[in-house]
């Protein structure tokens, strides 16, 4: 763990590259040393049916969803939270100077008794961290 969710909706497509900001949020994770670097995930959801503020279909959202197992305290939640939606904004940035884009993040606990987890990709990385 950590799994981030990117939502955008898809008339942000032509100005922000998707697999580059999932690229920019798994690398400012794997700073965060509470984030064990194999269980990072990054991935984004196009979302076609869009309706938001003023009903104005030029506006579009960017909506980041970060669960992680529980047993962080707050203040680590804080920080990891603060350092991802600063690279989220600062990668934003260019696009939201000609266009209308809406950005939000949200970390949520995930109760590992309820959440099982099985896999070997620490088996498959060159420096298994």
């Amino acid at each position: 763990m950590p799994h981030f969710q990117i939502d955008y909706s898809g008339n942000v497509e032509d100005v922000v590259d998707m697999s580059a900001l999932c690229e920019a949020i798994r690398a400012a994770a794997a700073e965060i040393e509470t984030f064990p670097t194999p269980g990072i995930r990054v991935h984004a959801t196009r979302v076609d049916h869009v309706a938001m503020a003023d009903g104005d279909a030029r506006h579009g959202f960017i909506d980041l969803s970060v669960r992680l197992r529980e047993g962080r305290s707050e203040d680590v939640k804080r920080e990891a939270i603060a350092h991802i939606f600063a690279v989220l904004k600062d990668f934003m940035a260019p696009a939201m100077k000609t266009r209308s884009i809406a950005l939000s993040a949200e970390m949520r606990d995930i109760d590992a008794g309820l959440s099982p987890k099985f896999g070997n990709v620490r088996d498959h990385m060159e420096d298994s961290a």
